[in-house]
């Protein structure tokens, strides 16, 4: 079957459990520096994990052996909920590790912090993405190839770091504000840099499962299997990939066991096989089977939240750009800081989560924003956030104080460099001026012709020194008749110094008769 023949679904899942900071009023700033409800954020993992975790991966895990190999998934964990699962649910990644052994499942690279360090700039994200990558290969065993931002947040720039890091493809959302009339049902390569391949998400066809499962309400309601792999059918002759990407708790937990959820995801793979020309692959395995059609243009950020498909979630509001701002600049003196404390929180504080809870959206979104929020109101997510940031400052100084002394050094070394540049720029005008001043002089001096004017300049004789305008004139007819055709004349030099001696003999004939002269009339006049 050839390339243009294929027809792909890709299924993808978002594994990131957002964690709980203590509330400010429950610890007094400057002496008490734990940020964590360590309480809640167990009680809350323990529940997804027996919801949702645990028994899709068994679930996941018995449709990859039923199928031998057709049935493929694609994930992506946090490097926070990595975290969690060490501390508090250690089976659920012994059961992600279970299903990276299959051959049959991806793991993508993305934000250690599940941050919005793309945002700030390349340095940082790139060290996160190193400490994700180095992460997963730790704790699943696994060494990513393509790559996923945190809420999917992908433009040209952030796209060009990923293919320089060595990415060969990314998932980002099929907005419709990027994409015109073209469609996301197809793989597409970034505008700067065309080796990263681009998958984007069919959001339709995602959220009819992510939200729409199950609502009442909803014509299509309910969703079998068989409805679903005749939906994508419909797709192939104006389709090659079908990207579905959801969040992972969508099984379980936002959309419960009683639903039939379970059901669907048990059923989907065997209808989608024998129902229709796709079959499964994961991420890499597109952008390896499959040429992108175009490139994609995308100037500005974009995300999968909300109806508007870009950053407002996050940096929508006054609030949230205080407290984005706020954080991040403390990023240099934070880098410089050895405390491993430190270097946690730090890793915490940046998670997209915090900035979320401060989101101002309440109307068609509001429901997805307060799925998981803790706080009433983003005013009081802000005041909290603000609160703990205020205290994480008092220990960054405390425990890496700013040396003044460098300060001042480093800010002469600035002024010196920034002088030494000014005056090298000066030294540079200075050198062309002085060299056109040179050539304009060689102008100026018409240079001797021919090859025997050299001669006499090379031996330099004080008698020629001594030589008239008049004995020149002699001593050129001379050389010009001396001279024989197409060979430096030897008798230049010798024909030179006997005009010159005659010349000289000639002046002083002159001046002994002119002294004669003057002599005679000095005599007759006495």
């Amino acid at each position: 079957m050839s390339t243009s023949q294929k027809k792909a679904i890709c299924l993808y899942f978002q594994v990131h459990q957002p964690f709980r900071l203590r509330r400010y009023r429950f610890f007094e700033m400057g002496h008490e520096h734990y940020y964590y409800d360590d309480f809640m954020n167990e009680s809350i993992l323990r529940r997804i994990a027996s919801n949702c975790y645990l028994p899709t991966n068994y679930l996941l895990l018995d449709l990859i052996r039923k199928h031998k190999g057709k049935f493929k998934v694609t994930f992506s964990l946090t490097g926070i909920v990595i975290d969690q699962f060490r501390l508090y649910a250690p089976e659920v990644l012994a059961s992600f590790r279970e299903l990276a052994e299959t051959g049959c499942v991806e793991f993508l690279a993305e934000t250690n912090s599940h941050s919005l360090a793309s945002l700030m700039n390349r340095e940082r994200f790139e060290l996160q993405v190193r400490v994700h990558r180095e992460k997963i290969a730790e704790h699943i065993g696994y060494q990513p190839t393509s790559i996923r931002n945190t809420e999917l947040i992908y433009s040209d720039e952030i796209g060009n770091w990923m293919a320089d890091m060595g990415y060969k493809a990314v998932v980002t959302e099929g907005a419709k504000h990027i994409l015109g009339w073209k469609s996301p049902n197809f793989v597409y390569c970034n505008a700067v840099n065309p080796r990263l391949k681009v998958l984007l998400r069919n959001y339709t066809l995602s959220d009819d499962i992510a939200f729409r499962f199950s609502n009442t309400a909803w014509s299509s309601y309910p969703l079998t299997a068989d409805k679903y792999a005749s939906w994508i059918k419909g797709l192939a002759p104006s389709s090659e990939v079908v990207n579905i990407f959801m969040d992972y708790e969508t099984f379980g937990e936002h959309q419960k066991k009683e639903t039939g959820i379970f059901d669907f995801l048990k059923h989907m793979p065997d209808a989608v096989i024998k129902k229709t020309p796709f079959k499964f692959m994961t991420v890499s395995e597109v952008a390896d089977n499959y040429q992108p059609v175009s490139l994609l243009h995308v100037p500005s950020p974009i995300s999968w939240a909300d109806e508007e498909r870009d950053l407002t979630a996050w940096m929508g509001n006054e609030l949230q750009t205080a407290a984005v701002t706020k954080l991040y600049s403390m990023a240099e003196r934070v880098a410089g800081c050895s405390s491993e404390q430190l270097q946690r929180d730090w890793v915490y504080l940046q998670s997209s989560d915090h900035f979320y809870y401060m989101s101002t959206k309440f109307f068609s979104d509001g429901a997805v924003h307060a799925y998981f929020n803790p706080y009433e109101n983003p005013y009081q997510a802000f005041m909290n956030y603000m609160n703990i940031l205020s205290d994480f400052e008092i220990r960054l100084k405390t425990l890496c104080p700013v040396d003044y002394h460098d300060e001042e050094v480093n800010r002469l070394s600035e002024t010196i460099q920034s002088r030494d540049h000014i005056i090298t720029g000066l030294r540079e005008k200075l050198a062309k001026l002085e060299k056109k001043a040179g050539t304009a002089k060689k102008r100026a001096v018409p240079k001797p012709k021919g090859k025997s004017a050299a001669a006499p300049a090379a031996g330099k004789s004080v008698a020629a020194k001594a030589v008239t305008p008049a004995a020149r004139k002699k001593a050129g007819t001379a050389n010009a008749a001396v001279k024989p055709a197409g060979k430096k004349s030897a008798a230049v030099p010798a024909a030179a110094k006997a005009a010159a001696k005659t010349a000289t003999r000639k002046t002083s004939v002159k001046k002994s008769a002119a002294r004669k002269s003057v002599a005679k009339k000095g005599a007759g006049s006495k």
